[in-house]
Order: C-alpha cells, then structure tokens, then sequence
C-alpha cells in the first residue's frame, strides 16, 4: 500500500506543482508538507482537509488503493490502521480506520477511530465545512464545541456542523473508541 504522504506528493507532481506553491494554496510551511510527504507525520486531520481542497481532490482519495463494487463490505478482521495522528509530533494520539475506503464515489468518510489518552493534550480547535456524526464505541469521549464541553460515554453520539470551532479527544486515562461519519461538501 502506497502511504498517504506519497499520494499527496504524486498528487501534486501531477499537477505539476512545486511544494512552495502547495504551501501558498494552503497556508501549511512548507517544512509541514515536507513531513506530511516524506514521514507521514499529521498533528491532525485539518491540514489533510487543506491538503486535500489544494490539490482538488476528496480527503478519502489519500486513503484509496483499490475500486469495490456496491455494496463495500469492511469485515472487522480487515480493518486497517490507515491514518495516525500525532497532537504532540511525537506519540500517537488518534488512529483512523477507514471503513469507507475503495468506494471512490462517496460523499462522506465513514471511520473507526481509536482515542489515545495522548489526544487529550491536544486541545487546539479546527473548523471545516460539512457535519460530523460520532457515536462512542467505548471508553470516554470529550467534545468541544464552541464553547461548550460535553462528555460522552458508549453508546451515546454526537452529531454537529463541523464549521463551528470543534476538538474530538479521549477523555480519562482509557483509550477511547468511536465510529465517526464526516460529510465534506464538495
């Protein structure tokens, strides 16, 4: 499987651009991308949205490697790691499962997420256009959202505009885990 920075740099190579110009149309440093490119390091999931809008593509185009028929079918047992976040640049703190990865003409992206109590350090809050559907799988879940703070346990959920300022972490000492949908409009 091809990682994730090697598509963002072959998608840009594709359109014949340099990392500078990447940079501008995304407000990222261009020692960020670098990174991103070559050590597939991400603090979170903005600047992949950025990356993403910048190079004209859906944030789930990173994450293919293979076409399915209708209906996509993710067994458990084939669940991969396909994304982890690094709040601190150092330990990981959320890892992504896509569930959604190979139907190329989605609308959302769909995900299994594991919360590490790491992502708790990280209280920065980001914005997008689109919604966000979150439903806790396990452990403790804390929501900002604006200004408000919500703690969610199993079974509860979360749906929200992700333009307003929001941060998604584990809350507690306990990895958390959830299913999330993001809808990112076109």
């Amino acid at each position: 499987m091809t990682s994730i920075g090697k598509r963002i740099q072959s998608y840009r190579e594709k359109q014949n651009l340099s990392i500078e110009d990447l940079a501008n149309r995304t407000v990222l440093s261009e020692d960020f991308i670098r990174a991103v490119e070559d050590d597939d390091m991400y603090p979170s999931l903005r600047p992949l949205v950025k990356l993403a809008r910048a190079l004209g593509v859906r944030l789930g185009t990173f994450l293919d490697d293979q076409v399915s028929s209708d209906p996509l079918i993710t067994r458990l047992a084939d669940r991969e790691e396909e994304l982890t976040m690094h709040p601190d640049g150092k330990e990981p703190g959320v890892v992504f499962h896509s569930l959604g990865k190979g139907k190329t003409d989605r609308h959302m992206e769909p995900f299994f997420i594991e919360l590490l109590p790491e992502s708790a350090k990280d209280e920065t809050l980001s914005s997008h256009e689109g919604e966000e559907f979150i439903v806790v799988h396990s452990g403790q879940v804390r929501i900002k959202y604006g200004q408000e703070e919500t703690i969610l346990s199993p079974g509860d959920s979360s749906y929200f505009n992700s333009v307003v300022p929001h941060n998604v972490a584990c809350h507690g000492d306990e990895k958390a885990e959830i299913y999330a949908v993001l809808y990112f409009p076109e």
